[in-house]
């Protein structure tokens, strides 16, 4: 038996045996890389400017493996239940699933992303709180800018063997995103009230 053929039955047992578990570490392994890539661009346009180097922060893309490997079971068994609740494969059945995706799982899955991975910085439920406030909204937008787009793409035009991997990268795009969205320094205007800096007048 060749290598190929052993790859290739490897993947088909992960991706029907051990489905779940497949979803889950997937999930948490695409943040990972996302988070990942946009650590080493931004340690790339610092060192440029500073002519210093930037340590690479393996906690942070801990915390988005974490998040990713918690998220994974609600993607896992919200795509099950999806499948079986809207059959058929027309354009009409497609415009359901992504409504549906996009009212149910967007909200969720951006709300615990951010939740998840504010509270295991140490930070409490109204840092959370803030930070949903201040990110959420700007996320979710671009979110039915992105994903109506990319599934449409996926269930209409291509053929079901390269679903998973166009979508293995439509994912890490948009994870590339979110690390950038959570990790990016706010504006005055993005910062809690007690956070800003005071204003003494004289």
């Amino acid at each position: 038996m060749t290598f190929f053929v052993k790859f290739k039955n490897a993947i088909h047992t992960l991706y029907t045996k051990h489905l779940l578990a497949t979803n889950i570490v997937t999930c948490g392994g695409l943040l990972g890389v996302g988070d990942f890539v946009v650590q080493n661009i931004g340690s790339l346009c610092d060192d440029s400017d500073s002519g210093s180097t930037t340590r690479y922060d393996y906690a942070r893309t801990g915390r988005m493996i974490a998040v990713g490997f918690c998220l994974g079971p609600f993607n896992h068994y919200w795509y099950s239940f999806l499948d079986k609740a809207v059959k058929g494969y027309g354009m009409q059945v497609v415009g359901k699933k992504i409504i549906c995706d996009q009212l149910v799982a967007g909200p969720f899955f951006c709300t615990m992303f951010l939740y998840g991975t504010t509270l295991l910085e140490g930070k409490g439920f109204s840092s959370a709180m803030a930070e949903w406030k201040a990110k959420f909204l700007p996320i979710y937008m671009v979110d039915w800018a992105f994903w109506p787009a990319a599934q449409l793409i996926n269930f209409r035009f291509l053929p079901t063997r390269f679903r998973v991997l166009y979508v293995s990268f439509a994912t890490l795009v948009w994870n590339s995103f979110l690390s950038f969205m959570k990790h990016k320094k706010p504006t005055q205007k993005e910062m809690p009230l007690q956070n800003k800096p005071k204003i003494i007048e004289t």
